[in-house]
């Protein structure tokens, strides 16, 4: 494609996706096509000669609109916030058009030390101390992989780079929380650990870790002649954003000589705000942490923050370095092939750069302050209706909530919350997420979309008391 001719077809795509945001809210939230609908509706066999442009948005509309679920709909309250900020869209336009790929620094300087300083801003926009040290990933379960794969190598002295963990004499166990979200176990599977070297822990009765139960574990698995080598806490986790206690949980891997990696993916962003910064007390105490900005904070996705306490441990466990790399800069800057596990990178930082210039850091307090409002608005709503039962305390943006009926009890009750659940969802009014809880199916109602108003939530509630009727 000739420059003259993308630039008129990147002002009518561009003036196509303005379009389509202004018009989201009038569409449905979820798609319900059959599966197998779009590819029915494609050609079996590539094009041999180029089409027009046209003929493509054309296909945008017919084929793909109906089969999109419209993540930045105002009434999606489903999963978790996935924002996709305007802003943060033109950084992912211009980081494509520049198709910068960073194998190293001198392969594009520029790429480097924009997330270098990007990943600056926001360890200042988060309030964590200068001990910490910053790469953009792809998503938190790369992340979280990563430092598992950290904590196995500092526990075994770099056993990687003789026998692996088979020359180990014991076998290294994980601790995490039963409400772990499932990337912390295919982590460990993927670093070698193995399913029965990982020991989820019980919660209390707000979801928590138990702190009492993890110092138990420990002991029990010393007496056996495990090896405990790192614990998973989770500030926000994925069901109920429940709250790890993380002073006592650094406490005991500090006794143990544990590594300490915190999955904050969707609740690290709510850290801009100073308000909430007590939710991850004991964080410094941490060896790792990560935070996804293209969850709740806006940036299109994928942009993971991943933070560590020693560089040189990382660099250390992930380095490679083939002859055709090398080059006269190493030992001075940051080659950030070195901190994960792709080669080469892409120019992720432009679109956090974008957002947080367009924006301004103001910007976007003011909107997570509104929507923790709205969650407690919600909860407010629950807790003084009968019949309603609000299962999480709600100290982030989602609220979990149960209809009882009087008399309805255990499976009967279970069929009952996915019916009205997946009537909702049917309908195209808005987006909720059924998800287990106490062994018992309840509902997720998870705020945060970049549209969503007072208007959205209060709407929610009331076709939510509809299925009383």
């Amino acid at each position: 494609m000739h420059p003259e001719d993308f630039r008129r077809a990147a002002h009518e795509l561009v003036d196509w996706i303005a379009a389509y945001r202004e018009r989201t809210p009038s569409l449905p939230v979820w798609s319900r096509v059959e599966p197998g609908s779009v590819r029915a509706q494609l050609p079996a066999e590539p094009p041999e000669q180029p089409e027009p442009f046209a003929a493509i948005v054309a296909d945008l509309e017919r084929i793909m609109m109906p089969a999109l679920s419209h993540w930045q709909h105002p009434r999606f309250f489903g999963y978790f916030p996935a924002n996709a900020n305007l802003a943060s869209v033109l950084g992912e336009l211009a980081s494509a058009g520049l198709g910068q790929l960073g194998l190293n620094w001198q392969a594009s300087p520029a790429l480097t030390e924009l997330e270098e300083q990007m990943c600056l801003w926001m360890r200042h926009l988060l309030g964590l101390s200068a001990n910490w040290h910053g790469v953009i990933q792809d998503t938190a379960s790369s992340a979280t992989l990563v430092a598992l794969i950290c904590a196995r190598e500092r526990l075994t002295s770099y056993a990687a780079s003789r026998g692996g963990l088979q020359a180990e004499e014991l076998p290294l166990t994980v601790y995490c929380s039963g409400q772990s979200h499932s990337s912390v176990e295919k982590a460990a599977l993927l670093a070698g650990f193995g399913r029965a070297n990982l020991r989820p822990i019980e919660t209390d009765e707000t979801y928590a870790l138990r702190p009492d139960l993890l110092a138990e574990a420990l002991a029990n698995d010393l007496a056996k002649g495990y090896r405990p080598c790192a614990v998973v806490a989770t500030i926000g986790t994925t069901v109920s954003t429940a709250l790890d206690p993380l002073a006592e949980i650094a406490a005991l891997c500090r006794q143990h000589g544990l590594w300490l990696h915190v999955d904050a993916a969707m609740a690290g962003s709510a850290m801009i705000l100073p308000e909430c910064r007590w939710m991850w007390e004991g964080i410094e105490q941490a060896d790792s942490l990560v935070l996804n900005p293209h969850k709740w904070l806006g940036v299109v996705f994928d942009c993971s923050l991943y933070y560590v306490r020693d560089p040189q441990h990382l660099v250390r466990v992930m380095s490679t370095n083939p002859s055709y790399l090398q080059t006269s800069a190493d030992g001075t800057v940051t080659n950030y092939r070195d901190w994960g596990i792709p080669l080469g990178r892409r120019m992720r930082a432009l679109k956090l750069w974008f957002m947080l210039r367009l924006e301004g850091a103001e910007a976007l307090r003011t909107r997570l302050r509104r929507d923790l409002a709205l969650a407690q608005w919600l909860a407010a709503q629950v807790d003084a209706t009968p019949n309603w039962v609000r299962l999480n305390p709600v100290h982030l943006q989602t609220v979990c909530i149960r209809h009882e009926p009087p008399g309805l009890e255990g499976e009967e009750l279970d069929r009952h919350t996915l019916a009205w659940i997946g009537q909702i969802n049917n309908s195209g009014v808005a987006l909720l997420t059924p998800a287990v809880l106490d062994g018992r199916w309840m509902c997720r109602v998870s705020l945060g979309a970049e549209t969503t108003s007072q208007e959205d939530v209060a709407h929610l509630w009331a076709t939510l008391r509809q299925i009383e009727a």
